[in-house]
């Protein structure tokens, strides 16, 4: 992801279409994936991608630059995901099947390693899907983006012990599953 320099956010938030183009074109598909990690679902996460850039649009004439332009989108993202989720969540009202869950053996067979990662990924999503949306944003943000601790509670805009707590919580949540779904496939 190229950097955006603060210029191209000044003429942004005064209206050149050409800045903001060149925004929503660096960080595009950062958007779509971190909301992608967050709903787990691919129209929800285009849906959320396209509300973070009308909010972006809308809002930039706000950004004061205490933080860095990515630290601001990503905030927009974790919270635009996580309310769709909730709202999904009050409409689908869905349970998780983990028996599903099940990892391929090792074999030397580029399909068979095609398999494997599918099945591994499929896995980590049933796993995430099992968390709170706002357990799973800290999950998204620590383990998959790399984010610092310090940096998700900005994100998030929660403090920091509120981001080690969820982040405990849904590690011990995701190794009780995990344990639970390898102990049904014994």
């Amino acid at each position: 992801m190229e950097d955006i320099h603060d210029e191209f956010v000044r003429k942004a938030s005064k209206g050149d279409v050409e800045s903001f183009e060149k925004i929503y074109r660096a960080y595009t598909d950062y958007v779509y994936n971190v909301a992608f990690r967050i709903v787990q679902n691919r129209e929800d996460a285009q849906e959320v991608t396209q509300e973070v850039f009308i909010s972006v649009y809308r809002n930039i004439k706000n950004f004061r630059f205490q933080a860095k332009l990515k630290t601001w989108i990503h905030r927009i993202t974790v919270n635009k995901a996580i309310n769709c989720t909730k709202k999904e969540s009050k409409v689908k009202n869905k349970t998780v099947d983990y028996m599903d869950a099940s990892i391929a053996d090792n074999s030397l067979n580029p399909l068979d390693e095609k398999s494997e990662r599918e099945d591994k990924e499929g896995m980590i999503n049933k796993l995430l899907e099992a968390l709170t949306p706002e357990q799973r944003a800290c999950i998204v943000l620590r383990n998959i983006e790399g984010l610092s601790y310090k940096e998700i509670a900005q994100v998030l805009n929660i403090g920091i012990n509120a981001v080690r707590s969820r982040l405990k919580r849904a590690r011990e949540k995701v190794l009780a599953l995990k344990n639970e779904v390898m102990a049904n496939e014994l």
